[in-house]
């Protein structure tokens, strides 16, 4: 098991460029399915889940070619569905969550699927039904081989309909929309996901001959083709590793650019930041975050605590409420942290309390931060990191602390962060990787 070894409490400064947006990467590299032509994908962030599920795709069959560090082409000429029964496969296929997504366009072009239990973060329950009942929907047949602990769909034609998700899941709607494109006649998704990850696949498809429109909204109608073809396509900077770099220029009071943000994709990413007292400057598609010796975190408007609760786009993302909890940490005033939609997501603060952070855990949704408003140096710990998001919170924690922390487990912040101690320590930092 790999580990990190921080040197805390070193002032960072420069430039930051942010890798390609890893939940998008997921999607679009498993649209490259729906096509025999060559997919030729840009920006491609080079992180342990994105090559995790390029590794599943050539085991399937598809060629993968790299073309440079961060771009790729893929084609799927034909599938090994033998292959894809096997028990190689399926353990290979159960280590990441993304794997999920193969079925919509397995499903979509040759009317059958398998797949394994996914895996990923330890976050809490993340049920597929969405998935299934949208698949049920096309006109798709469901067995769970629980022997072999295999999903297999069929369908002898996809058949659009009208949907109404029962929740606006990211990768259940990409999953849908990826069998859809191809389904006999229209389809109606309401309730769809409306993240830019979505916006950007839905744009990819109809590059490739889709037709889609509501793109960008939580209504998606979609008039089904007969085949898709090849095209290029360009995957927007990770708004996950914007936000990251905000909280960490203000917890560690250092002055940070970050450039090529595509700043319109952020949603209300700035403004949150902003009412925990951190000015987000943008200046053309870089935002930049001055040194800040003190920031205040603003209260409602009739003078309460302020909350901030993660919700479906274009609301607060939660993947960054763990970033906006350690930012906290440090701020004058208190915020309530909500945690709607995992239930184990909070369970890595009693980390930061070890540091001294003053936190308490209201229930498994709910975090009170105090913040120290600088008057206290976190102090360095022994940790470790239980998911992607939570183990990049404490790594800024860490950065911001006194003496040496070590963060255990770093695999897990290496599924969604590339070279992230190379680059951290570019800025100033002092990190490393054992």
């Amino acid at each position: 098991m790999s580990k990190f070894i921080i040197q805390g409490g070193h002032e960072l400064k420069g430039e930051i460029v942010p890798q390609g947006a890893k939940n998008e990467a997921l999607q679009v590299i498993c649209a490259a399915l729906l096509t025999q032509e060559p997919v030729i994908i840009k920006n491609i962030p080079n992180i342990l889940d994105v090559v995790r599920l390029m590794e599943v795709l050539a085991s399937m069959g598809v060629e993968v070619t790299k073309i440079s560090e961060h771009e790729y082409k893929f084609q799927a000429k034909e599938i090994h569905f033998d292959f894809i029964k096997s028990q190689k496969f399926l353990q290979l296929s159960s280590i990441i969550r993304a794997s999920i997504m193969i079925i919509g366009p397995l499903l979509g072009r040759f009317g059958k699927a398998y797949a394994a239990t996914p895996g990923g973060d330890k976050i809490g329950r993340r049920p597929l039904t969405t998935h299934f009942e949208g698949f049920f929907k096309l006109g798709a047949k469901f067995k769970h081989l629980e022997k072999e602990n295999i999903y297999e769909l069929s369908a002898k034609q996809l058949t659009g309909s009208y949907m109404l998700l029962n929740e606006a899941s990211v990768t259940g709607t990409a999953n849908i929309v990826m069998a859809a494109v191809l389904a006999k006649g229209p389809t109606t998704i309401f309730n769809a996901a409306c993240e830019p990850y979505l916006f950007q696949l839905c744009t990819m498809l109809n590059k490739m001959g889709a037709k889609i429109n509501g793109i960008g909204s939580n209504l998606l109608n979609i008039e089904g083709v007969e085949t898709l073809h090849g095209c290029e396509h360009t995957i927007l900077p990770d708004m996950i590793e914007i936000g990251s770099f905000i909280g960490m220029a203000a917890l560690n009071r250092s002055a940070l650019t970050i450039k090529n943000c595509a700043c319109k994709h952020l949603g209300n990413i700035p403004y949150t930041f902003s009412k925990l007292g951190i000015p987000v400057q943008i200046k053309e598609d870089d935002i930049f975050i001055p040194k800040l010796e003190h920031y205040k975190i603003a209260n409602q408007l009739d003078g309460s605590i302020l909350t901030i609760s993660d919700a479906p786009w274009p609301g607060f993302t939660p993947d960054l409420i763990s970033i906006a909890l350690v930012t906290a940490v440090q701020a004058k005033g208190s915020v309530l942290i909500h945690q709607k939609m995992f239930e184990s997501r909070l369970f890595f603060v009693d980390h930061l309390q070890n540091m001294g952070a003053q936190i308490t855990l209201c229930d498994p949704h709910r975090v009170l931060v105090n913040g120290l408003n600088h008057q206290k140096q976190l102090r360095a710990t022994n940790m470790s990191s239980p998911d992607i998001r939570a183990g990049v919170a404490l790594l800024i924690a860490a950065l911001s602390a006194k003496g040496e922390s070590t963060i255990q487990n770093v695999e897990q912040i290496d599924r969604g962060y590339q070279n992230i101690v190379e680059r951290l320590n570019a800025l100033g930092a002092k990190i490393e990787a054992e």
